[in-house]
């Protein structure tokens, strides 16, 4: 069995970071899906893939894997560095703004 461990990124609707401090253990499907040519639905044999367990730590979904013999990747998140502007929110309603406001 295969599986990555990995940080999820925050979703691109939403600016927050909920659901992004834990680590995710996830299996990689050892068969292709199938289409059902009556519905349309998509359909696996292999139900590990379905499997997503969570954990708080790198540390402690790597023990997870290695007590149950599973060959796991961990894929390291890319740090975002964060945008701080000068002038912060309140700039935005300042009363000495030099131009029109406009969205």
């Amino acid at each position: 069995m295969r599986a990555r461990i990995y940080r999820p990124a925050r979703t691109a609707m939403s600016s927050g970071t909920a659901k992004t401090h834990h680590w995710v253990l996830e299996h990689v499907a050892e068969t292709a899906r199938e289409v059902d040519p009556l519905m349309g639905w998509t359909s696996s044999s292999d139900t590990q893939a379905q499997v997503r367990l969570t954990f708080d730590t790198k540390q402690a979904a790597l023990d997870y894997a290695r007590e149950h013999g599973i060959d796991a990747i961990v894929q390291d998140p890319h740090r975002r560095k964060p945008n701080i502007r000068r002038g912060g929110y309140g700039e935005n309603f300042a009363t000495n703004r030099r131009g029109a406001w406009t969205h």
